[in-house]
């Protein structure tokens, strides 16, 4: 996901959060008042010592705020001191965290969730000339595909599914953010003959008039329910949409991944490549033109992640905060610097690229429905169009479809009736 548009969050922390950090301090100050008033000055005491009285009520008060504090730094992690409004490590430190992270947008993985078809067997006999049984040992690849209804949806997933013929070992989980289940669909993937599995998964309505909207999340968000309901702790896990464009070296090198690798992906935003750095073999740090505050600055198709260690993490999410999807997600994951593996010889090779295609609005065929029948292929070719969601006809808008021979319009009726 391109985030070069996005604004940068404002720190955050919940109205719980709030609640309990002032309840202690809250309620010793209310006892203090309470005294305070309720004794009343003797007559030969001087006006001061009722601001006397009270400086001496308010010094405990302060002391057990400032051990209750200092305590908390003793004790508790560094996220949690964030959340709680208490200050983090320093700005380099792995315990320094984003300040927009907030409950509110960490919903547990209860996605509206249905699968429209699936199939567990692999029907190729052949990949990159080797026979299926040759690639028995190696770990399953879940690629997880958000898609959502529009033109050019079958023709991305087609030319995705091509790519994907020559991977071994290779499930498809393919989440479409639509309501019902699509027929074509499903016969399409299966036809492919890759493992996969076809599910439906809208985004929440609340979501749908945001702008930017969160797209893609509820899809993501379901791939990861189903991977949980089906406890595959084996295999890795990658986020790979429908509209970029992937080098089969990339496949070969995630299915490495022992926690989380990295690499660069090429064509996000303004400098044309999104990336970790990385200094003797190690990643450093981060290079993208739009980093507002995320610790991990990358794309979601410059990540991949074993299952193995994903388990270990059992709130394990994605929240609906644009922009912030990979960010959140890889913290939900505890991971840290050290842990990042770098893939794509020392991310100096771009494996994958962010292309998008260029979307247009569903066309429409002015012709007479009398004329769609078996008399020419004209009316099974624009059922599949319909089915596929490219095109449409109709009788009454718009100028007559175009049809002609030797350069030169003819009427319809010269040539279907």
């Amino acid at each position: 996901m391109s985030s070069a548009h996005y604004q940068a969050l404002e720190p955050q922390t919940s109205d719980e959060d709030n609640e309990d950090i002032e309840r202690r301090p809250h309620q010793k100050h209310t006892r203090c008042t309470a005294a305070t008033a309720a004794a009343p000055p003797h007559p030969m005491v001087r006006k001061g010592s009722v601001g006397g009285g009270r400086r001496r009520c308010v010094l405990p008060l302060v002391g057990g705020t400032l051990f209750f504090i200092a305590f908390c730094y003793l004790t508790l992690s560094g996220d949690t001191r964030i959340a709680l409004g208490l200050g983090g490590a320093s700005e380099d430190s792995e315990e320094a965290s984003h300040q927009g992270l907030d409950s509110m947008n960490f919903r547990p993985l209860n996605e509206s969730l249905h699968v429209c078809s699936e199939n567990f067997e692999d029907h190729r006999q052949f990949m990159q000339d080797k026979p299926r049984s040759d690639y028995g040992q190696l770990p399953v690849i879940y690629f997880v595909t958000p898609t959502y209804p529009r033109r050019e949806q079958i023709p991305e997933l087609t030319r995705l599914a091509h790519t994907l013929l020559h991977v071994p070992r290779l499930h498809w989980l393919v989440a479409d953010d639509q309501e019902k289940c699509n027929g074509y669909m499903d016969t399409l993937l299966n036809r492919f003959g890759i493992p996969y599995t076809h599910m439906v998964s809208p985004m929440p309505s609340k979501f749908r008039n945001e702008k930017p909207a969160p797209r893609g999340v509820a899809n993501r968000r379901a791939a990861l329910q189903w991977l949980r309901q089906h406890n595959l702790t084996n295999g890795i896990l990658y986020f790979g949409d429908d509209d970029n464009t992937y080098d089969l070296r990339l496949f070969t090198e995630i299915r490495k991944t022992q926690r989380v690798s990295m690499f660069p992906v090429g064509l996000i935003a303004d400098y044309g490549v999104s990336g970790p750095v990385v200094r003797k073999g190690k990643v450093v740090a981060f290079l993208d033109s739009w980093v507002a505050g995320r610790r991990w600055p990358v794309d979601m198709a410059g990540f991949a992640v074993s299952l193995e260690y994903m388990a270990q993490y059992p709130y394990v999410n994605m929240p609906y905060k644009p922009g912030y999807e990979e960010d959140l997600f890889l913290r939900s994951i505890g991971l840290k610097m050290d842990q990042i593996e770098p893939r794509g010889n020392n991310c100096t090779e771009i494996l994958v690229w962010h292309t998008q295609t260029k979307s247009k609005k569903i066309g429409m065929v002015r012709l007479e429905s009398k004329y769609l029948d078996d008399r020419s292929n004209l009316g099974a070719l624009l059922l599949n169009l319909k089915l596929m969601g490219v095109a449409g006809t109709t009788e009454n808008e718009g100028r007559n479809a175009l049809i002609s021979k030797n350069g030169r319009e003819k009427s319809h009726s010269a040539i279907l009736s």
